[in-house]
């Protein structure tokens, strides 16, 4: 079964009033239970991001192959008029935020795209949800606030104005990060996460 809802992908609207996004509110198809993704997402207890390269076969897998095919991609080239055939596909997962994160910023300029997808049931706070923003020094202008329920999808085009982050947050936060490379860009980009990787493993000794 197919978890993604491409048809309703399609048809969300971009807005390009100071950065090209486009936001749902639940991009799963309609007959997926949480549960089934939520109970196969790997135990993270720890800040970061993961690289779902060692992901055992599983529902998470079948999702992040379903985001990194060819029928998401195109729904992305399409939406932000933007060519991806030489471009790398990088995803990670996170499962816990700290205090420190969320802090305002734009994605660095290796990435063409990023996409978000949120996997917390029963989401009822504000604090930890994304917020994009008119601003660089203020989560209070913000141009849409993105909820870190279970389903909610973002994808917006990287810029140098691209800002946005979340309020202080700890605690269980389940994402998947979609990033869009420039070739060029992806083998630095790639030891960048593999050293973070080493740290964590490093401090957890």
């Amino acid at each position: 079964m197919r978890l993604l809802d491409n048809k309703k992908i399609k048809h969300a609207l971009v807005d390009q009033e100071f950065f090209p996004f486009f936001h749902i509110e639940n991009a799963f198809d309609e007959n997926l239970d949480p549960a089934e993704l939520v109970e196969n997402f790997p135990v993270i207890k720890s800040g970061g991001s993961f690289h779902t390269e060692n992901l055992i076969d599983g529902s998470i897998k079948n999702l992040v192959d379903e985001l990194e095919g060819d029928d998401f991609k195109q729904i992305l080239e399409d939406k932000f008029q933007v060519d991806l055939s030489d471009a790398e596909v990088v995803t990670t997962l996170r499962g816990y935020s700290r205090s420190k994160d969320g802090q305002i910023h734009t994605d660095s300029k290796t990435k063409i795209l990023t996409v978000l997808l949120y996997l917390n049931p029963n989401w009822h706070s504000s604090v930890g949800n994304l917020r994009l923003l008119k601003i660089n020094n203020s989560l209070d202008n913000y141009i849409k606030e993105i909820p870190s329920e279970f389903g909610n999808l973002v994808a917006f085009k990287v810029t140098d104005d691209c800002w946005h982050g979340f309020e202080p947050f700890e605690g269980k936060r389940l994402s998947i990060q979609l990033n869009y490379i420039y070739p060029q860009a992806l083998q630095s980009h790639r030891f960048r996460h593999k050293l973070s990787s080493y740290l964590k493993k490093l401090f957890k000794r």
